[in-house]
């Protein structure tokens, strides 16, 4: 795994500890409506740009996507405007249903 992306089960872990951060949906809403990750703020992939300011905060950015390739390509053009803590879950919300919460349909 590399700086650019956060395990399933690291995710799980800093929930468990009550760490602060921002979670980000970048699915479509047709898709966050078949399933989402509790706490999740939907923005999609193509709406970014122009919710910048919501994510240029102090706490780490996770985002998520289906499998991990949109927020992957989220989070790398994050970095590029300066955030930093942007990380993307490896796998999406897939294999969070698969490791994590098998509650959350997979589609």
């Amino acid at each position: 795994m590399n700086d650019l992306e956060i395990s399933a089960v690291e995710l799980k872990q800093r929930f468990d500890r009550g760490e602060k951060f921002v979670l980000v949906d970048v699915r479509e809403p047709w898709e966050n409506a078949q399933c989402r990750i509790e706490g999740a703020v939907l923005i999609p992939m193509g709406s970014i740009p122009s919710n910048l300011q919501k994510l240029d905060t102090d706490e780490p950015v996770i985002c998520y996507c289906h499998h991990g390739m949109r927020s992957l390509d989220v989070v790398n053009w994050l970095r590029q405007q300066g955030i930093a803590t942007a990380k993307s879950l490896a796998g999406g919300i897939d294999r969070w249903s698969l490791e994590i919460d098998p509650k959350v349909p997979r589609y």
